[in-house]
């Protein structure tokens, strides 16, 4: 189980099983990781999944992520680009910021130090709102304050993270409306990775127009999703 370890503005700081950090945030009674392990679980889904399977037909990746959140995804996808020749273009999204002495606490940049010798980390959390930040060569991120019911794509993307908060959360991110919108800002060929498979979901996002393919998922959870725009 994952232990509690300390408050800020109402969230909890907790440990997942493989050593790395989550939130567990009261107003949607969810944590932001798995508790089976929050590295790994993001690693498996939206690296192993999603960006490896995307650059099987591209070297530059333009790359939309629903729920910036801790910014683990996009920590984890700027280490990636730093070891491999690739570039990544990022843009997310978040509606509720995690306040900046919880962020100060995450250990995700300990946890990954020997493949991320900078604190780059931080850095994708302190660059401003709104504009394009480039964190290395071939990185560079806008962040959005924002809900994605407000939010008008500026590009068409290539990949998607999608890591809102489940739809017995937040049930008005995951409908049908709200997928059409994402695979008409997709280029063809593109895909959408995310956590949930519930059979709503897999509807939803058949009837906007992905196909869909049900895949092994991380420790404590069965299946993924991972969708196509073709």
């Amino acid at each position: 189980m994952a232990k509690k370890q300390v408050q800020v503005a109402g969230r909890t700081l907790v440990t997942t099983e493989d050593g790395s950090h989550s939130i567990f945030a009261p107003q949607f009674n969810e944590h932001y990781h798995s508790i089976h392990g929050a590295i790994q679980e993001s690693d498996h889904i939206f690296i192993d999944n999603g960006l490896k399977e995307a650059l099987k037909s591209k070297s530059n990746i333009s790359i939309f992520e629903m729920g910036f959140g801790t910014g683990l995804n996009a920590f984890l996808t700027l280490i990636f680009a730093l070891n491999h020749s690739i570039e990544i273009r990022y843009s997310a999204i978040e509606a509720f910021p995690v306040e900046g002495e919880m962020l100060k606490r995450l250990n995700y940049a300990e946890i990954m130090k020997a493949n991320c010798p900078k604190d780059y980390f931080a850095q994708i959390h302190s660059v401003p709102w709104e504009k394009w930040n480039r964190i290395i060569d071939n990185f560079q991120i806008k962040r959005h304050y924002t809900s994605l019911l407000d939010y008008q794509p500026g590009e068409n993307y290539d990949l998607v993270y999608f890591d809102a908060f489940a739809p017995d959360a937040q049930p008005e991110l995951w409908t049908a409306d709200v997928f059409k919108t994402i695979f008409d800002s997709m280029n063809s060929g593109g895909i959408l990775v995310t956590y949930c498979c519930k059979g709503d979901v897999k509807r939803n996002l058949k009837s906007s127009g992905f196909t869909i393919e049900k895949l092994p998922g991380p420790p404590g959870k069965r299946e993924i999703l991972r969708a196509r725009k073709v």
